[in-house]
């Protein structure tokens, strides 16, 4: 258990900072997730529009650092693949 004030003050600001990370990934997986089921569907057009909303929230999230940014570039670029394929 923390003892020092400075020990509890991390404490409490890594709980807050783990909800809003929690959060932007979160966010960051649901535009994956529209770019995956249009893609499932068979959709290009549906793909195309989702992949283009997905990019920049991808993007921000290395700007946030909540994702490395060879993790999001393999990530865009495996969807890109897979949407240029339809």
């Amino acid at each position: 258990m923390a003892n020092t004030p400075q020990a509890r003050k991390r404490i409490r600001r890594n709980d807050r900072r783990a909800e809003i990370n929690g959060a932007r990934i979160s966010r960051i997986r649901s535009f994956v997730k529209k770019v995956e089921v249009a893609l499932d569907a068979g959709d290009k057009d549906a793909a195309q529009v989702a992949l283009k909303a997905a990019q920049p929230e991808m993007a921000r999230g290395v700007a946030r650092g909540v994702l490395h940014k060879n993790t999001v570039a393999r990530k865009m670029s495996r969807l890109s693949k897979r949407v240029a394929a339809l």
